[in-house]
């Protein structure tokens, strides 16, 4: 089989690259508005996008549902703002990151709406998620419109990470982490490791 994305409607070319494109980390962005109210939002379009200096972009796209036609909360808030902050989802996370991922009002919490714990950042405004063993604090470095989405791209300005999950020598416990993976319409667990050639 073979497509042409040019013949195929926006729904069945997304649902291609999602069942491709796997399994994808998930961004759990929390942001705040201009009159202080905190966002927390899961976006799997997500990756480091320079090592030097430290930068992580996330994808955003159109509200969907009863907001189609609008821009998300996040990223009219980074837009605002400038500022946010990736927090790690692991397996354990799972149920409360579905939580905030669903389409509440602008004016909801969904720290608390999700059950989880705000944590102060150290440089920017936006609240950490205190149960997420990783918190990075991003400062934005640009927005650029891809088509119907937005790329944000922004600059890693604190790391933050739970002594449990540090193995030393700058790297993560992994087999501890768990991250989540988000896969077309399910969820991925990370609980087994290898290296190549086995």
């Amino acid at each position: 089989m073979q497509f042409d994305p040019k013949e195929l409607t926006e729904k069945d070319v997304y649902k291609l690259l999602v069942g491709s494109v796997v399994p994808r980390p998930i961004a759990w962005v929390s942001t705040i508005s201009t009159e202080g109210v905190v966002n927390l939002a899961p976006f799997s379009f997500f990756n480091v996008a320079s090592r030097n200096p430290p930068m992580l972009c996330i994808s955003i796209g159109p509200g969907v549902g009863e907001r189609e036609g609008t821009e998300k909360d996040t990223l009219v808030n980074i837009r605002n703002q400038k500022e946010f902050v990736i927090n790690v989802v692991t397996s354990t996370l799972g149920n409360e990151m579905q939580k905030t991922s669903e389409n509440l009002p602008s004016d909801v919490d969904e720290f608390e709406a999700a059950g989880l714990t705000t944590l102060e950042s150290t440089i920017v405004k936006p609240k950490r998620v205190k149960e997420a063993p990783i918190q990075m604090e991003c400062q934005l470095e640009q927005v650029i419109q891809l088509g119907s989405d937005h790329l944000v791209i922004g600059r890693m300005v604190r790391y933050h990470i739970n002594d449990d999950y540090y193995l030393g020598n700058y790297k993560v416990d992994l087999e501890k982490l768990q991250p989540l993976g988000r896969l077309a319409g399910n969820y991925s667990e990370s609980t087994e490791f290898f290296s190549l050639p086995r």
